[in-house]
């Protein structure tokens, strides 16, 4: 028998699994690519970055197996849950203009990034769904026919829903494309924080960032936004979580917090203000980022080192540590003290503690 739940509680444990497995998948590149690029063309650590980035390509699989983990499944059933959300995330497709190198013939299965978050989560949802219908009137034959009716059956459909899933990320990219022609101070408020909340949520920052081709101040407002959230985040969570969720937030976890966002959209709050106060040296300073690092933020240090690459001579280590580090964290500092100690509109032991 498999454990009733209501339409809230399902979502609560698809969010759960979800955030569980993004740590999960996405930490080991997070925290050793930024370390391992120092040893340039060293074979060792080139071996090593392929690993954790093969392990990162996982992350659907992983989340598909912590999201069915969270319903109480079986093993058979937590791998066929599993297996469908990675078809579904759309991490492996196949690329008709690629030769195969070995057969020679036209076409491969190509695996690169994480997926589409969002079609991972509604593709391992229907594996649920259609798992707790089906249950185990199949019998004696299941081991056999569930993989197929629910594990391949839910990452078709997955597939097949994928490129209309993937709209919300083209739309929501096209309006925060439309930001880059506004007056640079409002510009740099608007879309620091869209990025601070996408990284929270299940659009993938790096996604909008390539997608738009976001460069300039641009980038460099996108990449504030994903770095003040991950301070708030760290702020507001080291004396709530356990050091190791402190830890996996500033190495980049920050959609770990999912699960709060959706519960206490008051996280918003804090969050936001902090990104609106750190875009502020952003334009005027002309801080400046590449759709490649645009997502990123303060994840392996992209943000920092890449507006200094990019801008004019006033943005040295000294300048990039201020802009960077001192005002996000002057920023988060007086917003947790201002909403949580003097205006008490939250709890941050309640609102950010770690949920998953």
């Amino acid at each position: 028998m498999y454990e009733k739940v209501s339409p809230k509680e399902f979502f609560n444990k698809v969010l759960a699994g979800t955030a569980t497995g993004i740590i999960v998948g996405l930490i080991p590149n997070a925290v050793l690519a930024a370390i391992l690029g120092l040893f340039g063309d060293n074979p060792a650590a080139l071996f090593i970055t392929h690993v954790v980035v093969i392990f990162q390509v996982a992350t659907p699989l992983l989340i598909g197996a912590l999201i069915a983990l969270q319903f109480g499944f079986a093993p058979l059933d937590m791998a066929i849950v599993a297996g469908a959300a990675y078809v579904g995330s759309g991490v492996t497709k196949f690329n008709p203009e690629v030769i195969n190198p070995v057969t020679k013939a036209p076409g491969m299965l190509i695996s690169a990034g994480t997926g589409d978050l969002i079609n991972t989560m509604i593709t391992a949802s229907l594996a649920i769904i259609l798992t707790y219908l089906i249950g185990n009137k199949l019998g004696s034959v299941k081991i056999v026919l569930s993989p197929i009716l629910i594990g391949a059956g839910s990452g078709l459909i997955g597939l097949v829903i994928l490129p209309y899933i993937s709209y919300i990320t083209t739309a929501i990219g096209n309006m925060i494309n439309s930001f880059t022609n506004l007056q640079p101070l409002l510009m740099s408020a608007l879309i620091a924080s869209f990025f601070a909340v996408l990284i929270i949520s299940p659009i993938s920052t790096v996604a909008i960032g390539l997608a738009i081709q976001l460069n300039g101040v641009s980038a460099g407002a996108a990449a504030m936004g994903v770095a003040a959230t991950t301070i708030v985040l760290v702020v507001h969570s080291w004396k709530t979580n356990k050091s190791g969720i402190t830890i996996a937030i500033a190495a980049g976890a920050m959609k770990m917090m999912m699960p709060n966002l959706f519960r206490y959209p008051i996280i918003l709050l804090p969050t936001l203000t902090t990104a609106i106060i750190s875009s502020i040296p952003v334009a005027l300073l002309k801080v400046s980022g590449t759709a490649q690092s645009a997502g990123f933020g303060l994840v392996g240090l992209v943000g920092p080192l890449k507006s200094m690459d990019m801008g004019d001579a006033s943005i040295n280590i000294i300048t990039a540590l201020i802009v960077w580090f001192a005002v996000p964290i002057a920023a988060a500092l007086l917003s947790r003290f201002v909403f949580g100690k003097m205006l008490h509109l939250y709890d941050e032991k309640e609102v950010f503690a770690y949920l998953a």
